[in-house]
């Protein structure tokens, strides 16, 4: 199941396509699942992802969820783990917990501030960014702890994925950031959301460039789609998200459609969204959708 999934990653001429689910704040994550398997979905992705704690925010476990998908749907499931809520102890603990459960593909976040949190008296940990992880992984790949020490019962392979913002004022900026967790085992890096053509053939060319720099050969990006419908949407992320560019022409054409209803709005959205989906299959068919488990928009592109 893993080794065909990666070998789709690493392959310039397969399509590989993943989806996100995130995590309720409830004690049960079967209804989403449920969900997704009611409107036939699985069949037309390669893998998932799981969120972890998103804005700090409790939410189901993302380990537990990324378990029940695989389970479920037999494909591989990214499950994201937080520098934000553990130390390097509780990393390698999640990961052989994980390891035994058979979650192996996993996404490195440092994590959303624990200042933004709805129990705004938690702390958070950040012992080191998503780098420590993805050196832990390296270390449980070669069968030793973070410490050195040999595991008696060594775990299965483990695949490690990391994100990166879509857009910076400077582009030297994500160049770094690509080569540094290229540098520290990533083999795939899922972008935030892109908007455009122009966005995501300047990635491209700036992680070839990392590629290079770092000498990770089988490195892969994954352009990150996030479907918009709404304005307010759209100008919340162009206004609130760093590391995301909305370009102003969808700003101007959801503003218009807004003017004459809601039904507009959502059909010119939509018509946005699956255009960029079009684009970004034929330039580069590596995508991680994101859709904040509006899984009904997510069927309407993936039947395109």
């Amino acid at each position: 199941m893993f080794e065909q999934f990666i070998e789709k990653l690493q392959d310039p001429k397969k399509s590989y396509i993943t989806l996100e689910t995130t995590p309720k704040h409830d004690a049960n994550f079967i209804p989403v699942i449920d969900t997704i398997e009611k409107l036939g979905i699985a069949d037309k992705v390669d893998g998932f992802s799981t969120t972890d704690n998103p804005l700090a925010k409790l939410k189901f476990n993302s380990i537990i969820a990324a378990m029940l998908l695989q389970e479920r749907f037999k494909k591989p499931v990214l499950a994201t783990m937080s520098m934000r809520d553990r130390n390097k102890i509780a990393l390698q603990s999640d990961l052989l917990g994980a390891n035994n459960i058979d979650v192996r593909t996993i996404l490195a976040l440092t994590g959303d501030p624990a200042k933004i949190s709805d129990q705004p008296a938690a702390k958070g940990v950040f012992e080191s960014d998503s780098t420590m992880l993805l050196d832990i992984i390296k270390c449980f790949n070669a069968g030793i702890d973070f410490a050195g020490r040999e595991f008696n019962i060594k775990p299965r392979p483990i695949y490690p994925f990391a994100v990166s913002n879509a857009f910076a004022k400077n582009p030297k900026t994500l160049l770094k950031k690509f080569t540094k967790k290229l540098e520290h085992g990533a083999i795939g890096i899922i972008t935030q959301p892109v908007f455009d053509k122009e966005n995501a053939q300047m990635l491209l060319e700036l992680f070839e460039e990392a590629k290079h720099l770092s000498n990770a050969n089988k490195g892969t990006l994954i352009i990150g789609l996030f479907p918009i419908t709404r304005l307010k949407t759209a100008q919340f992320l162009a206004s609130h998200v760093p590391g995301i560019h909305v370009p102003k022409r969808w700003l101007d054409i959801l503003y218009t459609a807004n003017q004459k209803g809601e039904s507009e709005e959502e059909k010119r959205g939509l018509e946005l969204s699956q255009k960029i989906y079009e684009e970004i299959k034929e330039l580069h068919p590596k995508i991680h959708l994101m859709t904040a488990n509006r899984f009904k928009l997510a069927k309407q592109l993936l039947d395109e």
